[in-house]
């Protein structure tokens, strides 16, 4: 087995990229998708990071580049220093074993192993003995309140349970980066907050690092900062330590063949992000205003939020820290503080 190659990137990092591009050939009449165009990308040991942007953007390609499951088309991706672009077979595999774990949105459990062989898995990949791999296991699902359902096979579980699992098994070869693809786009409200509690709970007292991708702005707001991805470009940052040098590294004016005109992330911020816009033309002058409000639906900027203090099904009022409304049994929805 070959030394890992050490890059230059900054090793205080424990997982940085540079200009990543991924493009899918296609034969279709619009010819190949660029999936992303040029992302820059730093996560800190023990930093919460979410990506965020409606569905086509580029998330989930974003996050197969990153954690080595996917080559991209161009750029550079490191964990801890070492570059993982020219790894691959068991060089690759161990690397990503012992510096990151996944979560996806279906906890894709293996359907003949019970939980508490799903989250053995890892460890008997290893070369673990049964009976430690186990223990460990145990002592997970302990931990996170389905030790009792251990002997659960995935079709027995729920949603939740399924991904209470799923979480296990990331966690069994204590990882220091955990990628998570929209983890709680299957669940129910409820169950959702539950588990990004526990993703609190292990970013906190654990200090493990999160890489969330997601639309949701309730999952956004666990993470210390976020990246807004349009199209394959990261076209704001919100939160601590935001890096203008992250959101792209070109500043220039482009326009394709089609006419399309693409504006450096920093004036489509200052302009309040995608929308409809009036272009006036003079000479060599070009003038860019806004033709129309951003749809509210299509806002994903985290914010701080909180339950909501009425139920707005039948308006009952809450006087504690319920889940449910005592009245109808609709969902407690999350608001902005």
């Amino acid at each position: 087995m070959r030394d890992f190659h050490v890059s230059n990137q900054e090793p205080h990092y424990i997982l940085q990229a540079e200009g990543l591009y991924h493009v899918y050939e296609s034969s279709a009449l619009d010819g190949n998708v660029v999936a992303l165009r040029g992302l820059h990308v730093k996560v800190r040991p023990g930093e919460a990071v979410a990506v965020v942007g409606p569905s086509g953007s580029g998330k989930s390609t974003l996050l197969k580049c990153l954690g080595g499951l996917m080559k991209p088309s161009a750029g550079d991706v490191s964990f801890q220093g070492l570059q993982i672009n020219r790894l691959t077979g068991q060089d690759l595999v161990r690397l990503r074993q012992e510096t990151v774990s996944f979560i996806f949105q279906d906890a894709n459990l293996l359907p003949d192993l019970n939980a508490l062989d799903n989250v053995a898995q890892p460890l008997r990949h290893r070369g673990v003995s049964v009976a430690t791999s186990r223990r460990k296991a145990q002592s997970l699902l302990d931990k996170l309140g389905m030790g009792d359902r251990s002997n659960g096979m995935p079709a027995q579980l729920s949603g939740g349970e399924q991904q209470r699992v799923a979480i296990a098994r990331a966690l069994i070869t204590n990882p220091k980066l955990i990628l998570a693809d929209e983890p709680t786009g299957a669940l129910d409200p409820i169950t959702s907050r539950e588990v990004l509690s526990l993703f609190a709970k292990l970013h906190e007292e654990e200090d493990v690092a999160f890489l969330l991708v997601t639309h949701s702005r309730e999952v956004a707001s666990f993470a210390d900062r976020s990246l807004e991805l349009r199209e394959g470009r990261f076209i704001a940052q919100h939160g601590n330590d935001v890096d203008i040098a992250d959101l792209s590294s070109t500043r220039a004016l482009i326009i394709d063949e089609t006419g399309t005109l693409t504006l450096p992330p920093e004036i489509l911020t200052q302009l309040g992000g995608p929308g409809r816009f009036d272009i006036d033309a003079e000479g060599d002058n070009l003038t860019i205003s806004r033709a129309d409000e951003r749809d509210p639906d299509d806002d994903i900027t985290p914010v701080n939020l909180t339950l909501a203090a009425e139920c707005p099904a039948c308006k009952h009022v809450y006087t504690d820290e319920a889940q449910e409304c005592p009245s109808c049994g609709s969902s407690r929805p999350m608001v902005p503080a």
